[in-house]
């Protein structure tokens, strides 16, 4: 009879959402969402293309521009099945392994990019505060290894997470508020104890991708530090626009994550919408804007781009 009991409440899918409230006009919604995957896939994947036919751009700070391309890709293709099928064909359904997978692609990807981040953080530090040792310091094999490094950190950290959650019992409301899986909320769909999903999934996130983040503020501290006392006027005004523009881009990407991990597990009560217009934030604004942050500030890549079209 308690086998029976466990397996009667037990939700054999979750139930995706797309705009709370708003579910009359999905397919008007569908369009400026649509515009922006095909946005951040084109515009990565020609980021990657001007990267790599053009051999002045085998250096390292386009190295790790490609990295984070690919990892733009990767993000985006994550959640766009799911996303525009909600708002194309109302598909809400998904069931838990296809929930778990998706949520460890989410979360490795995300750790991923944050350890791209931060390589290129440096890449910029050692370029412009110690470029006497730019290329004995950051050599191909080296940068090979961090971008290795950068995504087994991604996969080795989030792993356990899905293999936690499907040893866990769905006996809740299993209605997410996201057109895809994460973490933070498909664990607070179990009836069984989390405890462990809650410090491990936090200490993760606050160790690595917090860390991640303040290291980067720390980099291009130093970098304005350095730039504003050996430079002119016009060249900290360059450097200062150029450091600005990516440190938004940056605080685009780590402060909704951090946002949505504290108020998944402090906040009792908040406002769905908000959580939702957070969740699309934190993926879908970085790959969109990243390539052309990057391509505008970037003199090669878009003197590069200028040729391409002009040809």
């Amino acid at each position: 009879m308690s086998a029976f009991n466990d397996t009667k409440f037990q939700h054999a899918v979750f139930i995706l959402t797309g705009i709370p409230g708003q579910e009359d006009v999905h397919v008007w919604i569908s369009i400026p969402f649509c515009l922006i995957y095909v946005t951040s896939i084109l515009g990565n994947s020609f980021m990657l293309f001007i990267i790599k036919t053009d051999p002045s751009l085998h250096e390292p700070m386009y190295i790790f521009l490609s990295m984070l391309a690919i990892t733009d890709i990767g993000l985006s293709l994550s959640t766009l099945l799911t996303t525009l099928g909600i708002f194309w064909f109302n598909s809400r359904e998904i069931s838990h392994d296809a929930c778990f997978a998706q949520l460890f692609f989410i979360h490795s990807l995300t750790f991923t990019e944050s350890s791209v981040l931060l390589s290129m953080a440096f890449d910029r530090f050692v370029a412009i505060c110690n470029p006497l040792r730019y290329a004995s310091i950051l050599t191909m094999p080296r940068i090979a290894k961090m971008g290795l490094v950068s995504l087994l950190r991604g996969v080795v950290l989030i792993f356990p997470l899905p293999i936690l959650l499907k040893q866990y019992t769905y006996c809740h409301a299993n209605i997410l508020s996201h057109s895809y899986c994460l973490h933070q909320e498909v664990m607070k769909m179990a009836c069984s104890d989390i405890r462990v999903n809650i410090i491990y999934g936090f200490f993760v996130t606050m160790s690595s991708v917090g860390l991640d983040f303040l290291l980067i503020l720390l980099s291009y501290g130093m970098i304005l530090k350095t730039v504003l006392s050996i430079a002119s006027h016009a060249e900290r005004l360059k450097a200062l626009n150029t450091c600005v523009s990516h440190i938004c881009v940056v605080l685009l990407f780590y402060m909704p994550e951090i946002a949505l991990s504290v108020i998944y597990r402090f906040v009792k009560s908040s406002s769905p919408l908000f959580q939702t217009v957070m969740g699309y934030v934190y993926l879908l604004v970085p790959p969109l804007m990243n390539p052309i942050v990057y391509s505008v500030k970037t003199k090669h890549i878009r003197a590069r781009i200028i040729r391409v079209f002009i040809k």
